[in-house]
């Protein structure tokens, strides 16, 4: 029942009981036999009709009480929703316009990349870059705690972050003519080449020196223990040799 429905019932009420009360003053008088008869009908009509408004207004009580409640979870949804928006993972994937904007990345050498030669290059399996997938919750609770020590989740997943864009980086130098780098960029494409060997064919992999050179990441004994935790959640795999250790993405 609306506002406006009760509000009417109200004064019909009302004016109900100011005839009753009009004849009840008559009362002290002698009153034909039909007069009390229809005195009687009146009493009985406001009665029922008291019932009836009472009924509504225990059903709005309830449906107020349900308002409210709503209201209530809404308001905690919304707290969740604001708490999960101020707090979303640092790791989680986000569109990056081009190897300059990852985060992390060393920018003097991300400057070494001729962005305007990558986009008119067509996309094709040759120039495919593949990225190492994030660890989850559940693989990152299945590494023994020896392993992990202090490292949290978050430092872990921060660390696959930086490989990206460390494969990223050297893969759209290594997808670039030559005639199109800088003297910078064209001594790291020759070094990529030089590391290359048979067993990396059609791999993407990166060394040490790929992590220093593309991120402010650095490669220290934590990083190590960072990378036995990759190993274990087969994320990448080392192949050695000309004196190197080659990080590749399995």
């Amino acid at each position: 029942m609306k506002m406006n429905e009760l509000e009417d019932v109200s004064q019909h009420i009302h004016d109900k009981i100011s005839s009753l009360q009009c004849m009840l003053d008559l009362s002290v008088i002698e009153l034909p036999q039909n007069k009390i008869k229809k005195l009687g009908q009146e009493l009985f009509a406001l009665e029922r009709l008291l019932e009836e408004f009472e009924k509504c207004v225990g059903q709005q009580k309830v449906q107020l009480k349900h308002l409210k409640e709503l209201e209530e979870l809404l308001q905690k949804d919304l707290e969740d929703v604001q708490h999960m928006k101020d707090n979303i993972p640092p790791h989680l994937p986000r569109k990056m316009d081009t190897v300059r904007n990852e985060p992390g990345m060393n920018h003097n050498v991300a400057a070494d990349i001729q962005p305007a030669q990558a986009e008119n290059v067509k996309t094709t399996k040759k120039n495919f870059v593949r990225e190492m997938e994030f660890i989850t919750m559940s693989e990152f609770e299945g590494i023994p705690q020896y392993m992990k020590g202090r490292v949290s989740y978050d430092q872990l997943n921060a660390a696959v972050h930086s490989i990206n864009a460390a494969v990223t980086a050297k893969y759209k130098i290594l997808h670039q003519s030559v005639k199109t780098l800088n003297n910078h960029a064209r001594k790291l494409h020759q070094r990529f080449k030089d590391q290359e060997t048979k067993d990396t064919k059609g791999q993407h992999f990166i060394v040490e020196d790929d992590i220093r050179e593309f991120t402010q990441t650095k490669v220290d004994k934590r990083f190590q223990g960072i990378l036995n935790m990759l190993r274990h959640c087969q994320r990448l795999r080392e192949l050695r040799g000309g004196g190197l250790t080659r990080y590749m993405l399995v």
